[in-house]
């Protein structure tokens, strides 16, 4: 074998070798420190004030007296946000403004759980039509669990009572 080929051999293997140190301690770091979590929609939920008041202001007054009344599919004593109760995320709040609110350890998840017990799509909360937010758990293996009970439809949340998915507590609150 001549000297040329083994060198470039030997370049190549210490070029593997460092690849896989890198690597290693890319994993390592993000297990001592978690997943990066990222701050989604900032832009668009401060560009919705001006927005939905521009609409107001083009809507004839008997509409703007009944958008203001009735809030659309906002009733009285609905739940306004989401919080997180226990688990890593404790203290997280999430405001309900009607869209689906996914969870789960997928990084384009509206909750991203950082829990080993959490599938990477393990379930979603999204209103009806009459304004109830609805729990479904998305074929988790470890289970979506309302109040001590383990899901296996899609279910009404009630104010106040847990969701619970591994270690993480969800509640949905005024």
């Amino acid at each position: 074998m001549s000297e040329l080929t083994l060198t470039v051999m030997r370049l190549g293997f210490l070029a593997v070798l460092w690849l896989f140190v890198i690597v290693a301690v890319q994993v390592i770091r993000s297990d001592l420190f978690g997943t990066r979590v990222t701050q989604r929609g900032s832009r668009r939920q401060e560009a919705r004030p001006a927005q939905q008041q521009a609409r107001q202001a083009a809507a004839p007054p008997q509409q703007r007296g009944q958008q203001s009344a009735g809030g659309g599919r906002q009733r009285r004593g609905a739940p306004t946000k989401l919080v997180v109760s226990e688990g890593t995320l404790t203290g997280t709040t999430v405001a309900l403004q009607g869209q689906t609110i996914t969870l789960g350890r997928a990084h384009d998840s509206t909750i991203v759980l950082d829990d080993d017990y959490a599938s990477s799509r393990h379930a979603r909360i999204y209103p009806d039509r009459d304004g109830q937010w609805i729990v479904e758990d998305l074929g988790s293996t470890n289970g979506t669990y309302l109040d001590r009970t383990r899901l296996t439809t899609a279910t009404p949340i009630p104010l106040g009572a847990p969701i619970r998915i591994g270690k993480t507590v969800i509640e949905l609150r005024k």
